[in-house]
C-alpha cells in the first residue's frame, strides 16, 4: 500500500478525487496528518467511518520502527528506522541555539562513490519516497514529543539523484497546512549534479543550496569524490553562478577537512580564489573517521590556520559544531554496522 504521507496536498486532493470524495477531505486529511500528527486514520474523528474504512484499507499511516536510538552527550540523536520492505535509515536530530535541526535522508544506499562518506559503504538500492522522507521528521517528533524547526537532506543519498521525491518532500513539510517548516530552514545538499542545480533554480522556492566541494581544485576532487570527473570544478562553478543570479540566494560551500589532504594553507588559498565573486560562504566540517576509508581528522590547529586564511581572504567562513562524536555520527555507520550484523548472522 501507498504511504499516505507521499502526497503532496494537491496530489492528495487528486487522489481522493480519484476514490470519490470532495477535495475538503483531502484537506481534513492533511491538516490531521501534520497539524496533529495523528498514527492512525481511526483519530480523524470529523471523517465518517465508512472513509476511515476506505482510507485503512488504501494507504498505510503511522511512524517508522525504531531499530536503534544512540544518544550523544550533546544531546544529538542519531536513529536507525525500517522502512516498510525491511530497508534500514538514519536520520540524526541535532540540537542547536537556534532550534532543531533534523538530517534526512533521500536515498537507500549512495552511489555517489565518495571516498571519504560511510553513506557509500553500501550502495543504493533505491530511491526513498517523498512520504519515507516526511515520515522521518514525524517519527523523530513523535519520539521527542518536539517540534523539528530545520530540515537538511544531508542524509544518506545524493537528493538530486531524487529529485522529484525531495521537491514534493520539501513542498509537504513547507506547507503552511503541513508541517509549516519554513523554507529558508530548508537546505538541500548537492556533490554537484550540474542539470539538477540548474533544474532547482528554476523552482521558485527560497529553500537553502548547499554545496558538497570538499576540495580545492580537480586533483584532490578527482580522488575524493568520482562525480568530478563528469562535473570538474570549473562546470560545477558556472551552474553556481548560474543559480545564484537567478535565485539571489547565497550557496554554502561545504568542506570537511581531512588531514594531510585537503588542510593546508596552499588549498585554503586556492578554495578562496574558487569561491570568490560568488555570493557564497564555507562552511568548514570536522570529520567523523570512518575505519574502512583511512582519513582522520584534521589536527584542531590546522582547523584554526585554514579557517583565519580564509577568514584573511575576505571569505566568509563558520566552522561546524561537532555533533554526535561519541556516538556512530558519520552518516552511514550505523546502517553499515547494522547490515553487516545482519549479513553475519544469515551466514
Amino acid at each position: 500500500m501507498k504511504l499516505i504521507y507521499d502526497y503532496t496536498q494537491e496530489q492528495m486532493i487528486d487522489a481522493f478525487q480519484e476514490l470519490g470524495e470532495k477535495k475538503f477531505r483531502a484537506t481534513q486529511v492533511f491538516e490531521w496528518l501534520y497539524r496533529q500528527n495523528v498514527q492512525s486514520f481511526e483519530q480523524m474523528n470529523n471523517l465518517s467511518l465508512s472513509l476511515r474504512d476506505k482510507l485503512s484499507q488504501t494507504y498505510c499511516i503511522g511512524p517508522f520502527k525504531i531499530v536503534e536510538k544512540q544518544v550523544s552527550k550533546d544531546g544529538t540523536i542519531k536513529y536507525l528506522l525500517e522502512l516498510s520492505d525491511g530497508g534500514l535509515i538514519e536520520t540524526v536530530l541535532m540540537i542547536h541555539d537556534y532550534g532543531r535541526s533534523l538530517c534526512v535522508t533521500s536515498q537507500l544506499g549512495c552511489n555517489m562513490g565518495c571516498r571519504f562518506c560511510a553513506s557509500g559503504l553500501l550502495k543504493k538500492q533505491r530511491n526513498l519516497t517523498a512520504g519515507e522522507m516526511v515520515n522521518q521528521v514525524l517519527t523523530v517528533m513523535l519520539d521527542t514529543n518536539e517540534r523539528v524547526s530545520h530540515v537538511v537532506v544531508m542524509g544518506t543519498g545524493e537528493p538530486f539523484d531524487n529529485y522529484d521525491a525531495v521537491m514534493d518532500f520539501v513542498r509537504i513539510i513547507n506547507h503552511p497546512k503541513g508541517l509549516a517548516i519554513g523554507a529558508r530552514h530548508i537546505t538541500i545538499s548537492t556533490c554537484g549534479l550540474c542539470e539538477a542545480i540548474e533544474r532547482y533554480s528554476h523552482e521558485g522556492i527560497q529553500t537553502n543550496l548547499a554545496i558538497s566541494l570538499h576540495a580545492p581544485n580537480d586533483e584532490i576532487r578527482d580522488q575524493l569524490m568520482p562525480i568530478n570527473k563528469r562535473y570538474p570544478m570549473d562546470v560545477l562553478r558556472k551552474a553556481i553562478d548560474d543559480y545564484i543570479k537567478k535565485t539571489n540566494r547565497r550557496v554554502t560551500f561545504e568542506y570537511i577537512l581531512l588531514r594531510g589532504v585537503n588542510d593546508e594553507l596552499k588549498h585554503a588559498r586556492q578554495l578562496a580564489h574558487y569561491i570568490r565573486g560568488l555570493n557564497a560562504y564555507v562552511n568548514l566540517i570536522p570529520y567523523n573517521a570512518v575505519d574502512e576509508h583511512g582519513y582522520q581528522q584534521s589536527r584542531p590547529q590546522d582547523v584554526e590556520a585554514f579557517k583565519s586564511e580564509l577568514l584573511r581572504l575576505k571569505i566568509n567562513v563558520t566552522l561546524r559544531k561537532e555533533h554526535g562524536s561519541d556516538i556512530d555520527g558519520a552518516c552511514g555507520q550505523l546502517r553499515a554496522m547494522k547490515v553487516g550484523e545482519q549479513n553475519a548472522n544469515h551466514r
